[in-house]
């Protein structure tokens, strides 16, 4: 009955977030023809395209965390009773330190971001962005991040829901068009520090992790600042302007097993794996360290010929 209640809402949440992103493209197709920028109607398909395979795969038993799940889960050290407005408010700030982990990892280990990147592949940031996720998030198995929510005694599929109510709350966050929110911004995620976060200008990569919360990344050093000098630029650092769901899909799996099958020796070839994306083996790959690097060196006195101070 549970899990009927849980695919039933599941729905209706779907059918909600389509609806209002469809809203959104119309209204900035409306705005679009008034003399604003362009609105592509291709992203949202990709993303509708994203989220209906999804759905189907979620019919398929493939999932590397339901194994690591059921084995916390007998391991576990205690048996928490969310009975109480404290253990509700741990078990959120919990959830929210594995997410902004299991996110910061999903940008900085390239085995996961082949998964991730499909979710920064749109070129416009709007509504229908939240929902482009990728297909293989279950077989790359990042729900594991969350296993020591299990392990500590919370039950598998509660800590499942506090994730996807972490992942409803994000939908707003996409668009271009919700200005800053004051004191909010110091707390919460908000419209502007996900637009950072899904900006691939060199100042803003690697940046605003948070899920509901900014505080983890005010706290480890992440947070970066919409600036009104550095206008957001959408997509990845190499802009994908494929059509082909099966190819904005895989994309970037093809790519590390083609750059896993070069490697010198197995140990490169697992480096490929582990390292964040843009690695490469001689030290010359777009890391982000490298191109902040280079990105100093370009606009140092002597690359750009003003006198040194």
């Amino acid at each position: 009955m549970v899990t009927g209640n849980l695919g039933t809402l599941a729905l209706y949440v779907s059918a909600f977030v389509v609806s209002v992103s469809l809203i959104e493209a119309a209204v900035l197709t409306w705005r679009s023809r008034r003399g604003g920028k362009p609105f592509d109607w291709s992203e949202a398909w990709l993303s509708l395209a994203d989220l209906a395979g999804r759905k189907l795969l979620a019919l398929l038993p493939l999932s590397l965390a339901t194994p690591v799940f059921h084995f916390a889960w007998e391991h576990r050290f205690y048996t928490v009773p969310l009975d109480s407005a404290l253990t509700m408010l741990l078990l959120f700030l919990g959830q929210e330190f594995c997410y902004y982990w299991y996110h910061r990892a999903s940008h900085r280990v390239r085995f996961f971001w082949a998964t991730h990147a499909v979710h920064h592949s749109p070129n416009q940031l709007s509504l229908s962005s939240a929902f482009r996720l990728g297909w293989t998030g279950k077989l790359s198995g990042t729900a594991v991040f969350f296993t020591p929510l299990v392990l500590l005694g919370v039950r598998p599929e509660v800590v499942l829901a506090t994730v996807s109510l972490n992942l409803m709350y994000q939908f707003w966050l996409h668009n271009t068009w919700i200005p800053r929110l004051g004191w909010f911004e110091y707390v919460f995620n908000t419209p502007s520090a996900h637009r950072v976060h899904h900006a691939s200008n060199v100042d803003y990569l690697d940046a605003n992790y948070g899920g509901v919360l900014i505080v983890f990344d005010r706290l480890f050093g992440t947070y970066v600042e919409e600036r009104a000098d550095e206008p957001c630029r959408y997509g990845l650092v190499t802009p994908s302007h494929t059509r082909n769901p099966l190819r904005n899909q895989f994309e970037h799996w093809i790519s590390l097993a083609r750059d896993m099958a070069a490697a010198g020796n197995p140990w490169d070839a697992l480096r490929y794996v582990l390292m964040p994306p843009g690695w490469r083996a001689d030290g010359s790959g777009g890391t982000t360290e490298n191109l902040r690097r280079q990105s100093r060196i370009a606009q140092s006195p002597a690359a750009t010929g003003s006198p040194a101070r």
